[in-house]
């Protein structure tokens, strides 16, 4: 997992941690970076200090991590519960969302992909949906 510092064209910074720069740079790439006033994707990195290594891990950064092994176990728990209690509809999210709340027929847990426009969309229109993090398989 990788930290960044990063500012939205709204002025506001703030840290987000990412599963690798990859995987930031697509997110960035793709638009889905959000600020966290939630009203703006204008999200780029801001100006970073690296933070150099010691030979022997300090107390401080045990715990460090500990506390992101201890967090990347809990985001897996959850992604198990998700599928195992929820169909998967793939990059039909918001057409399946709004089908199962106006149609109110075969009412039933999903997830699946959305952008962040059509998750908007969906919150909008009152419809209740939730972004969670999402860990693929090969994530450390």
């Amino acid at each position: 997992m990788i930290k960044y510092n990063l500012k939205c064209g709204c002025g506001r910074c703030f840290e987000s941690w990412f599963s690798s720069s990859k995987e930031y740079e697509k997110l960035e790439n793709n638009k889905m970076l959000n600020c966290i006033c939630g009203k703006s994707n204008n999200v780029s990195k801001a100006l970073m200090s690296p933070q150099v290594k010691k030979n022997k891990k300090t107390g401080e950064a045990v715990k460090q991590i500990e506390f992101y092994k201890n967090l990347q176990k809990k985001i897996r728990e959850l992604n198990n519960f998700v599928k195992e209690n929820a169909e998967y509809v793939g990059n039909d999210f918001a057409s399946k969302a709004r089908s199962i709340h106006y149609d109110k027929k075969n009412i039933r847990n999903i997830y699946g992909s959305a952008t962040e426009e059509e998750t908007q969309e969906l919150r909008d229109e009152g419809i209740e949906v939730n972004t969670i993090p999402w860990l693929n398989k090969n994530n450390n």
